[in-house]
């Protein structure tokens, strides 16, 4: 038996124990004619607890949450009546002197039979109220689970996509990379590959997790600008500045690298001198990452990468850290400044 259903059960039963020794509760040490309770409390409180439980396991299921309003308080209405008519079968042939002494003191019998009855059936509508109302926030509890399971299953499904999507378009524009130093540089084209190859290893094997150390990512990216680097000419300078220590700050896989990437893209001319700038700030549990490049737009004909870069980083952050990231870019004299913004758990 689960903890949950250990837990309801346990519940029922404690609060029928506490409604059965009601009159001894609220007896404050008086005698009790335990006739009497068993013949105007105990009874009625057994049909009321067979009726709350016949619409808590069967008659709100089939009938009322199917809309069948008609056949529940048909059926509802009928239970009743039998509970009234066995209650009053039980007081003429087992209670008969508690049934004469209460005959005996009421002068109007008329008007108080009317009124014990009409009390009688709106004491039984309190069970099947009840009823209604603890089934009907159970199934809500169960469909908002659901819901939250089905919604975590979606994102995560989304977020192993978007996942899988940037790997191959890293490997991709990697060996393009690559390629274009084959001709001219082949000693460095055979160290890009090798270094290529520990790049992939990281991201096949270690960046399954939801999150990693941001010690690895940062090792990942000095790696991955190594590489970058390679390609570029003496004209370009890039420097970065990354913790030395180990913070103990996690981090979601590989969401700096496409802003790394689209620097490299953006940011090299073949002719003109360039710098890349990529600092890295822990404050307290932010995570600032900031990087600056020349802007050297691509030509519309270019068709250099995919373009998915920085519409996956988007797409991640909203579904990875929502209310607690900010990304924003903008160009500043000839420079395009993009910032990422963290707050960790």
């Amino acid at each position: 038996m689960s903890k949950n259903r250990i837990i309801s059960v346990f519940s029922h039963v404690l609060v029928w124990a506490v409604l059965f020794s009601m009159p001894y509760l609220l007896s404050t040490g008086q005698s009790q004619d335990i006739t009497r309770i068993i013949a105007h409390f105990w009874i009625p409180l057994v049909l009321s607890a067979m009726l709350f439980y016949a619409n808590y396991f069967v008659l709100i299921d089939r009938f009322y949450f199917t809309k069948k309003i008609i056949a529940f308080v048909g059926v509802n209405a009928l239970f009743i009546t039998v509970f009234l008519l066995l209650r009053e079968y039980l007081e003429s042939n087992y209670f008969q002197e508690l049934a004469r002494r209460t005959l005996a003191s009421d002068d109007d019998s008329g008007p108080r039979l009317k009124m014990f009855i009409y009390g009688q059936i709106a004491s039984y509508m309190a069970p099947l109220l009840f009823a209604i109302a603890v089934k009907t926030t159970e199934r809500w509890v169960t469909t908002e689970a659901e819901r939250k399971e089905t919604a975590n299953i979606k994102l995560q499904s989304e977020l192993q996509h978007l996942h899988y999507q940037l790997q191959p378009h890293f490997f991709f524009n990697s060996l393009n990379n690559i390629y274009a130093m084959v001709d001219q540089t082949p000693d460095q084209a055979k160290a890009a590959i090798h270094s290529l190859s520990k790049l992939m290893r990281y991201m096949l094997y270690e960046t399954n997790l939801e999150v990693v150390p941001l010690t690895k990512e940062i090792d990942f990216m000095k790696k991955y600008i190594d590489l970058m680097k390679l390609r570029v000419s003496d004209k370009t300078k890039v420097n970065y500045n990354f913790p030395s220590e180990d913070t103990g700050i996690q981090v979601a896989p590989l969401l700096f690298v496409s802003l790394i990437e689209n620097a490299f893209k953006h940011g090299v001319s073949g002719s003109k001198e360039s710098t890349i700038q990529i600092n890295l700030v822990i404050v307290d549990k932010r995570v600032l990452f900031t990087i600056e490049n020349d802007n050297f737009p691509k030509k519309s004909d270019d068709k250099s990468g995919s373009g998915i870069g920085l519409v996956n980083i988007e797409k991640r952050l909203a579904l990875l850290y929502p209310q607690r990231s900010e990304l924003s870019t903008e160009v500043r004299d000839n420079r395009f400044v993009a910032q990422l913004e963290i707050l960790t758990d």
